[in-house]
């Protein structure tokens, strides 16, 4: 029996310099044992990479099978009789990694956590799983999106933005956006009720750019404009490019059209299309514009559209509009894709 406890104690000792070792090992191990096989979910259209990945997790005691790859690779301290490992240098690398079982355990004690703390590093952790297809997939299926969704109205701000984080990572699996739809009104009263240009904005921004990358669900967003065109004369610049990454994609669908020349928008929008205004602000900017200048509404629809006094119509499409004048100075703008996309809307 001795012999099996040191043949035994070897064995583990064995894992754990393999998960040590690197991603590598970790992935070997993770296909050695249930033989199937992850892949990185490829980018959204927001070219950005998976949220929190870069965040660095703080300590915490939980109450989770010392040793386990869970207790590794959420970077939450677990109180052992033996020594204990350093997650911080794997945490990145191995949450690709995360067993079945061990998604469920970290849903389990997110539901259970009375410590703000501590919901925020189960809330990063699944975060950072969820950037990997396989765990997007088994989040859905544990019913997870909906146990993540309900922390949107956490007392604590930390933990509504690890919230937001996590459901965008969910959110570049399109079967998972069907789940994460029912939330919209929600989300929408985050960036409402939220400080200006705080990380929870930009993360509720983040989430509606992969919600509205596909028509699918982009009805669902109509009552947004006004908030959207608001948000680009207040905020700052990583607002504003947020705003507009929602903006564009919206314009881009032509059964959206009516729904946003309708909308109110600040008569100072049109300031923004300047040369002082930053370069991916006012990237953005033309394309939003060139997509509203190729919708062509009749006669009688631009008459009506006429009598409403601060339309987005009247704003950028009206003749009476300062756009085209401002356009024609954008011209002599010295980055050439500026210039070029500039002159692909005036012809």
């Amino acid at each position: 029996m001795g012999d099996g406890n040191l043949s035994s104690r070897l064995g583990n000792m064995k894992a754990l310099l393999g998960i040590l070792a690197g991603a590598g090992a970790s992935y070997g191990i993770y296909k050695l044992v249930s033989g199937g096989s992850f892949k990185k979910n490829k980018k959204s259209v927001t070219s950005e990479p998976p949220v929190g990945k870069n965040v660095q997790p703080s300590g915490v005691n939980v109450a989770l099978q010392p040793g386990s790859l869970l207790a590794k690779v959420s970077g939450l301290d677990i109180v052992c009789p033996g020594p204990e490992v350093a997650a911080d240098d794997i945490i990145h690398a191995s949450s690709g990694n995360l067993e079945p079982q061990h998604l469920k355990m970290l849903l389990s004690s997110l539901q259970t956590s009375n410590n703000p703390s501590e919901r925020r590093q189960l809330l990063l952790t699944l975060g950072n799983a969820a950037a990997f297809t396989v765990n997007q997939n088994l989040i859905r299926e544990f019913e997870g999106i909906h146990i993540i969704a309900g922390f949107l109205s956490d007392p604590a701000a930390e933990v509504r933005v690890q919230t937001l984080n996590a459901l965008n990572n969910l959110c570049m699996n399109i079967p998972n956006q069907d789940q994460v739809k029912v939330y919209v009104p929600h989300i929408l009263e985050v960036i409402e009720m939220s400080p200006v240009n705080s990380d929870l904005q930009l993360g509720a921004l983040r989430l509606l750019t992969n919600l509205s990358v596909t028509d699918q669900h982009q009805h669902l967003l109509k009552t947004s404009i006004r908030l959207l065109l608001s948000l680009l004369v207040v905020g700052n610049e990583a607002l504003q490019v947020q705003s507009l990454k929602v903006l564009v994609n919206l314009s881009s669908n032509p059964d959206m059209m009516d729904d946003i020349v309708q909308a109110q928008a600040p008569a100072s929008v049109v300031l923004l299309f300047d040369a002082q205004t930053a370069s991916p602000v006012l990237l953005r900017l033309l394309t939003f514009a060139g997509n509203l200048k190729a919708w062509r509404p009749s006669t009688q629809v631009a008459d009506i559209l006429r009598q409403k006094q601060d339309c987005l119509f009247r704003v950028m499409l009206d003749e009476s509009s300062q756009l085209n004048n401002r356009l024609f100075q954008l011209l002599s703008h010295p980055d050439g894709e500026i210039q070029a996309r500039v002159a692909r809307i005036l012809t």
